[in-house]
C-alpha cells in the first residue's frame, strides 16, 4: 500500500519491479548479515537493523534513477506517438539521463525535418505531375496502380488507385507491354492502342521501368497521351479539303464545259454566249466567294490564341451592317429594322470579325426569310452568356445580339447541323438559293475566339433567331 502511494504521488509505473531490484540488490548484504548473526558475531536485532538500514540506503540511490527512467520513457512514447512535449521542461538530475534526452530530441529534430522536407516534396511532386496535361500512372510489380496525377483520375475515375492495369483497359496489346516491362523482359515498352470503351479513344503508351535507386513499391511508370482528339482533327482536315474540292470542282466543270462550247459549236452565237457568259460570271462569283469564306475561316482559326483587344462600338457596328445590305433587303422587299437597349456600348472584341458575325447573320436572315417581311437586329446586355457543351464561354456579363427573320421554320434535325462546314439545307439547294454553306462555320470560330457563344431557335410564328453572345 506504501509503495503504491508512492507510485501514484512520484509517478512512477507500477509495474517497473522497483521493490524487486531493491530487494535484489539487498540480498548479498542479506546473506553477509546472516551468516555475522549465525557466527555471533554480531546479534540478530543489529543484523536486521542494518538490513534496513542496506535498504533505505538502496532505495534513497535507485529511486531518483528509476524515476528519470520512468520519465524518459514516457517521454520518447510521446514522441513516438506524435506527442508533442517539451523535453527541457523535464525535471532531470542525473547527467546521464539528460545526455539521452539531448541526443533523443537531436535524433528527432532531425527526424521531422526529414519528414517535413519529404512531405513538402512529395506535395511539390504530385502538384508537378497534377499540372500535366496527359495521364501518368505508377504501378508496383503486380500491376496494381499506386499513383496517379490528375489527368489519370479526370480521364479514369478518383478510385483509379484501387484498380490494376489489366483491369483498365481492355487491350490485350497494352497488358502484354506492361508485362514484359514488370517482368524485366523489356526496359521500356512504346505502343498505341485503342480502348473501345466508355468511348472509342486511341492512346499512345510509354511503360518505362524505375531505376533501382529509387524507394518504395512502385517498380513502373505509365505515361498516357491521347490520340482521340488529333485523329478527329486529321480527319476534320481531309473531310475538309475534300469538300472544298468538290465544292470548287463543280463550278469550275461548268465553267470549262461553256468556254468549250462557245470556242466551238456556239462561236458564233450572240445570243447562246450571253447566256454561257452570264452563267459562267454566277459560277466564277461562287468560286470567289468560296475562296474568300475558306481564307477568312483559315485566318480565323490562326487568330484563335490571340486575346482580342480592340474597342468596338456595337450600335455603330450594327448601323454599318444595316447600311451594307439595305439595297439587298429592298431587292426582296424586306425591312431592317433595329432595337438597341439603353447600356450597350463598347465591348473589348475583334471589330472586323464582330461586323462579319453580325453582317453575315444579317445576310442570311435577308436570303432566306420571306419576301415583303421584316428582319430585326437587337441588342441589349445580359448577366452572363449561356453555357455550352462545345466551347468554353466567359463569365460576367454580355451583349447579346439576336437576328431575326420571318422564315419557314428549321427542323431540329437541321438546326444541329448548320454550324457544319459546307452544309446547307436541302429546301435551300431546291430553291436554287446560292451559298457556300460556310457562314454560320466562321460565325462558330468567332464566337469560340471571343469566349462567347450562339444559339439559334426557330418556330412557326416567330421565324428563326440566332443570338450571339459577346463578353463585355
Amino acid at each position: 500500500m506504501i509503495f503504491k502511494r508512492r507510485y501514484a504521488l512520484f509517478d512512477i509505473e507500477k509495474n517497473n519491479r522497483f521493490v524487486d531490484r531493491i530487494l535484489f540488490l539487498s540480498l548479498p548484504s542479506a546473506l553477509v548479515f546472516i551468516m555475522l548473526a549465525v557466527l555471533r558475531l554480531i546479534s540478530p536485532m543489529l543484523a536486521i537493523v542494518s538490513y534496513v538500514a542496506v535498504m533505505i540506503f538502496n532505495t534513497v540511490l535507485m529511486f531518483p534513477i528509476t524515476f528519470e527512467l520512468q520519465q524518459l520513457k514516457k517521454y520518447i512514447s510521446s514522441l513516438a506517438q506524435g506527442g508533442d512535449i517539451n523535453g527541457k521542461e523535464m525535471n532531470l538530475s542525473e547527467q546521464e539521463t539528460k545526455e539521452i534526452v539531448e541526443a533523443v530530441n537531436a535524433m528527432h529534430r532531425f527526424w521531422t525535418q526529414k519528414a517535413d522536407g519529404l512531405e513538402a516534396q512529395s506535395i511539390s511532386d504530385a502538384a508537378v505531375l497534377d499540372t500535366l496535361p496527359d495521364p501518368i500512372m505508377m504501378i508496383d510489380r503486380s500491376g496494381n496502380i499506386l499513383g496517379a496525377n490528375l489527368s489519370s483520375r479526370n480521364m479514369f475515375g478518383d478510385k483509379i488507385t484501387d484498380k490494376n492495369v489489366e483491369n483498365l483497359f481492355a487491350s490485350n496489346n497494352f497488358i502484354d507491354a506492361v508485362n514484359r516491362v514488370l517482368k524485366k523482359e523489356s526496359e521500356s515498352e512504346n505502343l498505341i492502342f485503342y480502348v473501345g470503351e466508355p468511348v472509342n479513344q486511341k492512346f499512345y503508351a510509354h511503360i518505362k521501368q524505375l531505376p533501382w535507386q529509387s524507394k518504395g513499391r512502385a517498380v513502373a511508370v505509365i505515361s498516357l497521351y491521347d490520340l482521340t482528339k488529333a485523329m478527329r482533327i486529321e480527319k476534320m482536315q481531309s473531310d475538309f479539303v475534300a469538300n472544298a474540292s468538290h465544292e470548287l470542282r463543280t463550278p469550275l466543270a461548268i465553267i470549262s464545259g461553256f468556254i468549250e462550247t462557245l470556242l466551238t459549236s456556239a462561236k458564233d452565237d450572240a445570243e447562246a454566249r450571253e447566256k454561257f457568259l452570264k452563267i459562267m460570271q454566277d459560277q466564277a462569283g461562287y468560286m470567289s466567294a468560296l475562296i474568300e469564306n475558306l481564307l477568312s475561316l483559315s485566318k480565323i482559326e490562326l487568330s484563335q490564341d490571340e486575346k482580342p483587344s480592340e474597342t468596338v462600338n456595337i450600335p455603330q457596328v450594327i448601323d454599318e451592317v444595316k447600311q451594307a445590305l439595305s439595297m439587298k433587303a429592298e431587292q426582296r422587299e424586306i425591312t431592317i429594322r433595329t432595337h438597341i437597349e439603353e447600356g450597350v456600348g463598347d465591348i473589348t472584341a475583334d471589330r472586323q470579325q464582330v461586323k462579319q458575325i453580325i453582317q453575315n447573320l444579317t445576310d442570311n436572315a435577308i436570303k432566306y426569310g420571306l419576301s415583303k417581311s421584316d428582319v430585326s437586329i437587337r441588342a441589349k446586355v445580359v448577366e452572363k452568356i449561356p453555357a455550352s457543351k462545345s466551347m468554353s464561354v466567359a463569365e460576367g456579363k454580355a451583349v447579346a445580339i439576336a437576328i431575326n427573320n420571318k422564315g419557314p421554320k428549321i427542323s431540329p434535325e437541321n438546326l444541329a447541323r448548320l454550324t457544319e462546314r459546307f452544309y446547307r439545307m436541302q429546301e435551300h439547294k431546291d430553291l436554287n438559293i446560292k451559298g457556300t454553306g460556310l457562314g454560320l462555320s466562321i460565325a462558330k470560330q468567332i464566337v469560340i475566339r471571343h469566349r462567347g457563344n450562339i444559339t439559334v431557335s426557330s418556330t412557326n410564328y416567330n421565324g428563326t433567331t440566332f443570338t450571339v453572345y459577346l463578353p463585355l
